[in-house]
């Protein structure tokens, strides 16, 4: 019986069927096992060995754009020399007015500070005591001691001035003429100007250390009182002596 064909393949059939049947509920099995948790934690390692990884690298980069200089050998430098430090460069005084001289021989202060501008021009111009003396009495006499402007030269009022005066257009310590050649309207009025004018008109007179004062003073002034200088002679000496 089990000998004859349909038997037989009776017999296969259901044999393979029970094999499929047994397959296909070995393959639900299998898929419905959670995958061991060896896997997991390989897994999980992975990524933090790949997160640390990029760490290193992005530090490395920052590294590599930015390099610590190496120390340089202490022998291989030289000795270091210590910059010079600048230093602050002092502020300019202020140049300070000389103090006024204190005024004698019964001169007020605007009378002995012009006196003063005589002699320190005669005293750099190197001219003997006796010339200062004469030139300061000879001031005494014609304006005394003030710088005049004048009244027939509205120019010469322009200019510092003490006092105006009428005599024609004699301007000045020492009444020089601008008409006469002594000088501009504007350089006579100027103490300074008028002193030198003065001194530089005695060295041209011949023998003038040896005149008296008056005549010294005339021979320059060429006045029509030429025996008026005489009589500030004194006064001119103890001047000068107070300025020297």
């Amino acid at each position: 019986m089990l000998a004859s064909t349909p038997v037989r393949v009776a017999l296969a059939t259901g044999v393979t069927c029970c094999l499929g049947a047994t397959a296909v509920v070995a393959t639900r099995h299998d898929d419905e096992v959670p995958p061991p948790p060896v896997t997991e934690a390989l897994t999980d390692r992975a990524l933090t060995d790949r997160a640390l990884a990029a760490q290193e690298k992005a530090a490395s980069r920052s590294f590599d754009r930015s390099p610590t200089p190496a120390p340089a050998s202490p022998t291989a430098s030289p000795s270091a020399k210590p910059s010079p430090t600048s230093k602050p460069k002092p502020k300019k005084k202020a140049p300070t007015k000389p103090p006024r001289p204190r005024p004698v021989a019964g001169l007020t202060q605007a009378q002995m500070d012009n006196a003063k501008a005589i002699v320190d021009v005669g005293v750099d111009m190197k001219i003997p005591r006796q010339g200062l003396v004469i030139a300061v009495a000879t001031a005494m006499q014609e304006s005394t001691l003030l710088n005049y402007a004048s009244g027939v030269l509205p120019e010469s009022q322009n200019y510092p001035h003490q006092a105006i005066g009428w005599d024609h257009d004699s301007v000045g310590l020492f009444q020089q003429r601008p008409s006469s050649g002594w000088g501009s309207v504007r350089d006579l009025m100027r103490p300074a100007y008028a002193a030198r004018a003065f001194y530089e008109a005695l060295l041209q007179v011949p023998g003038w250390q040896q005149m008296s004062l008056t005549l010294a003073a005339q021979a320059v002034q060429i006045s029509a009182f030429p025996y008026a200088y005489a009589q500030h002679e004194d006064r001119a000496a103890t001047v000068v002596a107070a300025l020297t």
